[in-house]
């Protein structure tokens, strides 16, 4: 993981981008989220603040759904 970046800095995140790794952003009140770098973020709609600072981490390996349920026999 990167040290934490004020996110005023946060129009940089193109040039810090590596393949396998996403930002996850932190608001004031320790609200977590993870995103790509992107223009304008959206932060969730729980958000009491504005996010605060970044920082580079390695991507989560994605989670698989459970499987289908068996079709109901007749």
């Amino acid at each position: 993981m990167s040290e934490w970046i004020a996110f005023t800095h946060w129009q940089e995140c193109k040039a810090m981008e590596r393949p396998g790794y996403i930002f996850e952003v932190v608001n004031t009140d320790e609200q977590h989220m993870m995103t790509t770098c992107t223009p304008t973020v959206e932060v969730p709609f729980d958000w009491t603040s504005l996010p605060a600072k970044f920082r580079l981490v390695a991507e989560p390996p994605l989670k698989r759904s459970d499987p289908l349920p068996p079709p109901i026999q007749k």
